[in-house]
Formats: C-alpha cells, sequence, structure tokens
C-alpha cells in the first residue's frame, strides 16, 4: 500500500487526468494506482506521462506486444492494478 493516498476519479478536477483515468478503466477495467497516486500533482503527472507516451512511440515491439508482456511480467512478480 502506497504511503500516499490515491485519488478517486471524482476527486480528479484535472480534464487531461480524467481522460487518462477513463482511457485505463476502458483497457485495463480499473485506474492505475500509479497514476491514481500521481494524479495528487498534476505537473508530475503530466511529465510521468510524458515519458510513458515516447517510450509508447519509440518501441520495437509494437504497442501490442509491449502490454502483452507487460501484463504478464507483472502477473509473474505479483502486481495488480
Amino acid at each position: 500500500m502506497p504511503r500516499v493516498r490515491a485519488l478517486k476519479k471524482e476527486e480528479v478536477t484535472d480534464p487531461e487526468i480524467l481522460r487518462v483515468f477513463q482511457r485505463q478503466e476502458q483497457n485495463y477495467g480499473a485506474i492505475l494506482e500509479n497514476h491514481a497516486v500521481l494524479a495528487r500533482r498534476p505537473s508530475i503527472f503530466r511529465g510521468f506521462r510524458a515519458m510513458w507516451d515516447g517510450l509508447d512511440e519509440d518501441t520495437l515491439l509494437g504497442t501490442r506486444l509491449a502490454a502483452m508482456l507487460n501484463v504478464r511480467v507483472a502477473g509473474k512478480i505479483g502486481c495488480s492494478l
């Protein structure tokens, strides 16, 4: 459990963060915990998302395969949404 409480979707006022949360709910069925914690600081959240968006665009594996590998690795090490 993180030391900083994650924000609930209803507590978020930034429309950009809300769009990310909605996409995550569509793709994963839930909002990812690390994003919900980072949403407390919108400027840090945007920097974090910019890094991941850049990595997604520049992947040699392709977005689908990279996502499948992430899910597989997360399952192997016991991570949850």
